[in-house]
């Protein structure tokens, strides 16, 4: 449940509400909280309260009710007041209210610790979940980011959560890969990034067993891998045995990669430690008579949900992936006493957890509807998809070092300041790296698809990271250059103009942005606040001087309010794990 966090938005609502009574018309002070938003031009007001849901039970035309509700209005405080604007009825805050209510509060930081949520359900987010035996590349970025977005998202609006990942170690993939290292392999294991050479080997056993396919070869390698498959299942054997040491080497570069993106988990859940257990909770469930047997295979019959059969066991007796994600499911929520549980997967996996959890609740299990599978559309270059069996990928670690180069040389040709440490320099083109590819994913609807492209995601200008880095930076040396300057006490009234009034407004809404981001699974609300945030401010900036304002006064407010954007900017950017730069 939200909290009515905005005490100017939660003074309104209740004057709304009191006006509503004088007219036999009901509503809580939630709902009218609710429907306060911020007109599209200051000239019009700052806050605007809807009419036309008031129509119908009213018998008048929302300009009238809004008219009515004016005159009906009981008295506001000092520095707010109501404005007629067609079927709305507006109002006006002056510089004054808003900036001891919430300028000051962003400032001295207990804005950020405001209860923005309360008796909100304990919460597990599975995201990222690579498979072993695969390089990972930019896909699997976006997957990454936006769970660990969530994960930030969540807390900060006050939800417990817990963070999980579920990487695939075992099955097809993993013996093909283990197969064509023991069989065909000429190459000498290299030193270091094994990971991303079992990627290869990966590839290169995908395309020799498609090429031998319809030939003499096919049986005997479907032999070969059948025989990797049981001894990974026994748990001994030379396959058994590689796959322990290749394993690590895969765990290894994940580690890598998600120390660089400064992503972690509460639990490592493994393919292979449900493995055993979901086949016996299938057979359990099927000795219930809730699971049925259908030509050699153990499953579940959804045709009453229009969702076909579900199987869970193979003819040959092991477990598929519903299986798995059922046991795993009875696992989350028995460890960890969660109330919700949410699957950060693409979209390709929708049927299949609709299936699992159509399947949950014919088990009788009381968290089925507790489950939700948060999906999202895919990453692709300007090649086209991506795809590791066929071998055309990138490796991310690749892309990131690419991307660190091109950051710490726009750095160079940037630099007219003081010369940089070869230290700063690697920290700070690191730092880039990290917004440019977050912000390059995390500004999208998850519903919508992306098309990687690292010279326009490392632009520093247009609606990218560096230029979200570049305006901190910006605002934030001139608030310390100037702040020997800024007197002790901030007269919030000598902001008048438009533009200043404006990003007052933008800086008031960042909470709630914050958890309308969370509530509805998309980081992009964030992304695109800091964004327009950047914009605003650039605009004051190109028609405003706060070193050269009129008054000290002036330029004291100016100062505050900039030192307010570049907090609530570090604050948002850290929301989408992205940190900042001291200087570019």
């Amino acid at each position: 449940m939200q909290v009515m966090h905005d005490k100017i938005k939660l003074e309104l609502a209740d004057a709304l509400r009191s006006a509503l009574k004088h007219f036999d018309t009901e509503m809580e002070t939630e709902e009218v909280y609710a429907l306060l938003s911020v007109p599209p031009n200051v000239k019009m007001g700052h806050y605007a309260f809807p009419c036309f849901s008031l129509a119908k039970a009213l018998r008048k035309a929302p300009p009238a009710i809004a008219a009515d509700l004016q005159a009906a209005l009981p008295a506001l405080s000092e520095g707010l007041s109501s404005k007629l604007v067609g079927p709305y009825l507006n109002f006006v805050v002056n510089s004054q209210v808003l900036g001891q209510a919430i300028m000051q509060a962003i400032l001295d930081g207990s804005y950020f610790a405001s209860e923005l949520t309360r008796e909100v359900p304990k919460t597990m987010i599975e995201f990222s979940q690579p498979n072993t035996h695969k390089a990972l590349h930019i896909g699997h970025l976006r997957n990454t980011f936006l769970g660990d977005a969530l994960i930030k998202l969540y807390r900060y609006a006050g939800y417990e959560v817990v963070s999980s990942t579920f990487p695939g170690d075992v099955g097809t993939h993993v013996a093909k890969c283990l197969w064509y290292m023991e069989n065909k392999n000429e190459e000498p294991v290299p030193e270091s990034r094994r990971g991303i050479w079992l990627g290869e080997m990966y590839a290169k056993a995908n395309s020799l067993l498609k090429e031998e396919t319809g030939t003499e070869r096919e049986e005997i390698n479907r032999a070969e891998l059948t025989e990797v498959l049981k001894q990974l299942e026994k748990g001994e054997g030379k396959y058994y045995e590689l796959w322990k040491e290749t394993r690590q080497w895969s765990i290894d570069g994940m580690k890598d990669a998600y120390n660089w993106a400064g992503v972690s988990f509460d639990q490592w859940y493994w393919e292979s430690e449900v493995d055993s257990d979901s086949v016996k909770l299938a057979r359990e469930y099927l000795a219930k008579g809730i699971f049925i047997e259908s030509e050699g295979t153990v499953g579940v019959d959804l045709e009453d949900e229009g969702l076909g059969y579900c199987m869970l066991l193979k003819s040959d007796g092991n477990g598929n992936y519903a299986a798995k994600d059922i046991e795993l499911a009875r696992r989350k929520f028995a460890d960890y006493e969660v109330e919700k549980n949410i699957y950060v997967v693409d979209k390709r996996q929708e049927h299949h957890f609709q299936q699992v959890f159509a399947t949950l609740k014919r088990m009788g299990f009381e968290h089925a509807d507790k489950c939700y599978h948060l999906k999202y559309d895919f990453v692709s270059t300007s090649e086209g998809m991506l795809a590791s069996r066929k071998g055309n990928i990138q490796p991310v670690m690749d892309i990131i070092e690419a991307m660190e180069q091109h950051a710490k040389q726009e750095i160079v040709d940037h630099s007219t300041g003081d010369a940089w440490t070869e230290e700063e320099l690697n920290r700070t083109g690191s730092i880039i790296a990290k917004g440019a590819l977050k912000y390059g994913m995390l500004k999208y609807d998850p519903a919508k698809p992306i098309v990687f492209d690292m010279d326009e995601w490392m632009k520093w200008d247009g609606d990218s990271g560096p230029y979200l880095h570049y305006q901190y930076v910006r605002i934030n040396s001139l608030c310390k250059r100037l702040a020997e300057e800024m007197q002790e006490n901030v007269d919030w009234a000598v902001l008048k103009e438009d533009k200043e009034m404006e990003i007052l407004l933008k800086l008031a809404s960042f909470n709630q942005v914050a958890v309308n981001a969370a509530q509805q699974y998309r980081p992009n609300l964030m992304a695109n606040y800091l964004f327009e945030l950047c914009k605003l401010y650039s605009s004051f900036w190109s028609a405003h001087s706060v070193k050269d304002a009129a008054t000290d006064e002036l330029k004291t407010a100016r100062l505050a309010m900039s030192q307010a954007v570049s907090t609530v900017l570090k604050k948002g950017l850290g929301l989408l794990a992205i940190p900042v730069p001291e200087r570019m």
